[in-house]
């Protein structure tokens, strides 16, 4: 069976039965070689899987979905957006079929339209995925839509942590994630930073204390 989309895999440096699986997500116009950099930080417990958008964008470049202005306006392509969502549900069935990994303990996270993503696939399959790591991004209108508030959703841990002086997507976006998602009853991990649009080594080291703690 041939995988639904490319990835880089790190399995767990210590032996176990029955580890917890990480998702990885890049943003727009990167590849699967960018986040598994991370892996190295991330506790070695964990079953690492860092995942290559469909969208051909050039060499080494690819994406989830195309991203245009109308009249000023940010518009994504849906269609795309949610062809890459269910190609991530199909990756996940696949992967269930070639490693041996917690099922009930599913992280989903990603950088920038990476993050977008993780939103989307984690909150919207809230039986799929125990948490959320968003990276400097932003929920989409769709997925706020979509998802709702019952007891299994509030289960689900999240992470956010934004740049303040981020100029593609702004904190103002992140700050409206976080306010949305409270006011469906979850509870998110939030934290900003005075950087721009990257993963700073700060922020990194927050991000591995927090989920070592959820482990």
């Amino acid at each position: 069976m041939n995988p639904p989309l490319e990835s880089l895999v790190r399995k767990p440096k210590t032996e176990i039965d029955k580890p917890t699986l990480l998702l990885l997500l890049h943003g727009v116009g990167s590849n699967e070689k960018d986040l598994y950099s991370l892996a190295d930080h991330l506790p070695d417990t964990l079953l690492v899987v860092s995942v290559r958008g469909p969208l051909v964008m050039g060499r080494d470049r690819f994406g989830w979905y195309e991203i245009n202005f109308q009249g000023g306006t940010l518009k994504i392509d849906v269609v795309q957006q949610e062809n890459s969502h269910k190609l991530l549900l199909e990756f996940l069935n696949y992967l269930e079929g070639q490693y041996t990994f917690d099922t009930q303990n599913v992280w989903i996270g990603g950088f920038s339209q990476g993050a977008v993503m993780s939103y989307s696939v984690g909150l919207e399959n809230p039986d799929q995925f125990r948490g959320i790591i968003a990276l400097s991004g932003r929920m989409l209108e769709e997925t706020k839509n979509k998802i709702g508030t019952t007891v299994g959703t509030k289960k689900q841990k999240i992470y956010i942590a934004h740049g303040t002086n981020d100029n593609v997507i702004s904190i103002a976006a992140a700050r409206s994630s976080k306010e949305f998602l409270e006011s469906t009853g979850r509870d998110p991990h939030y934290k900003e930073y005075a950087e721009g649009h990257t993963i700073s080594r700060e922020m990194l080291k927050d991000l591995v204390t927090w989920f070592a703690e959820q482990l």
